[in-house]
């Protein structure tokens, strides 16, 4: 799995070793259990897979494989904004750990955990106001609206069977890939030079971004809790109805007493997990994670670019589908 990361990580490593240091002085806050608090998901570490994919989207724009400070600063905007959203998710989703890490919420409460999110956010808006770039401010502002967003469509839609495809779709655009959209698009506009289109990106990290959730969704039933780092089936037990688990409601009427029940008998959830496995319903859901990396690699490979040069950015479209090895 990870030698699809080598190359593109390689690419960047320096700037990846300054963006873990520059991460922290970001953060520092006055008030020590602010600063512990927001510190505690950046010590959980994480592949950054964020950041590569914006400097690697920089390095590829570039004419002379340069990455502005201006770039680096987003790279450092967009991990912080996610590091934000995962705070506040853990709280919804009431999950322990991350990365096998203690949550903020678990080490401390709700209300700091709350103010740790907002905080990251905060921090972020300031650091984006200071790009002087009203365009990229526009671009990732909204980012932060459609995390909200997409965790209300998801909020009303926890254990409703009628729930559709293409509304799952629309949920993950709002929860995961809203942020890889908006950042590649923002890392073309903060290239004056640049003779790429920003649509063409954000259409990139748009796919990636469905595909990324798709097959996070797929893990969480596959996995188990030590290989995730976090427990698994808690997309089932919060009543987070997946793709896998749609195409399975066609085909097991069982399941539909299951969620109505909203898993609240023990063996719920390993009962309903069992019955997916017996389906073709997570090929079916990964079927569909290939479609969305096929679409972004057709969109990368149209780009008036030697192929060499695109390597990096198509590597990471076959590390995400490859997560389950």
């Amino acid at each position: 799995m990870h030698n699809y990361l080598n190359s593109p990580i390689k690419s960047v490593k320096e700037e990846l070793d300054q963006l873990n240091k520059n991460l922290n002085k970001m953060i520092a806050a006055d008030n020590p259990i602010l600063y512990s608090a927001a510190e505690q998901l950046f010590i959980a570490g994480g592949k950054r897979i964020r950041p590569v994919i914006i400097l690697n989207t920089a390095k590829f724009i570039s004419i002379d494989k340069t990455i502005s400070t201006e770039q680096k600063r987003l790279a450092e905007i967009t991990e912080i904004i996610h590091t934000a959203s995962l705070v506040h998710d853990d709280i919804i989703d009431n999950c322990d750990t991350r990365r096998g890490t203690n949550t903020v919420h678990n080490v401390f409460n709700n209300k700091i955990a709350v103010l740790a999110g907002d905080f990251l956010f905060a921090q972020s808006s300031w650091y984006l106001a200071n790009l002087n770039n009203l365009n990229v401010v526009k671009t990732i502002s909204k980012i932060i609206t459609d995390f909200a967003e997409g965790e209300i469509k998801q909020g009303t839609k926890t254990f409703d069977t009628n729930m559709s495809i293409d509304e799952y779709i629309e949920k993950s655009f709002y929860k995961t890939a809203s942020l890889l959209a908006c950042s590649c698009k923002a890392t073309v506009l903060l290239n004056k030079y640049s003779l790429y289109n920003n649509k063409d990106f954000y259409l990139y990290g748009k796919h990636i971004g469905l595909a990324f959730q798709i097959v996070d969704d797929i893990l969480d039933i596959i996995s188990t809790s030590k290989e995730l780092g976090k427990p698994s089936g808690l997309d089932l037990k919060n009543g987070n109805l997946t793709a896998s688990l749609i195409f399975t409601l066609s085909t097991k009427r069982k399941l539909y007493r299951l969620i109505d029940q909203e898993f609240q008998f023990k063996d719920g959830i390993n009962e309903a997990i069992k019955m997916i496995k017996q389906t073709n319903s997570i090929q079916k859901a990964t079927d569909l994670a290939i479609e969305h990396i096929q679409l972004a690699i057709h969109i990368l490979k149209k780009q008036k670019s030697n192929k060499k040069n695109s390597m990096d950015l198509i590597s990471i479209c076959y590390y995400i589908l490859n997560r389950f090895n």
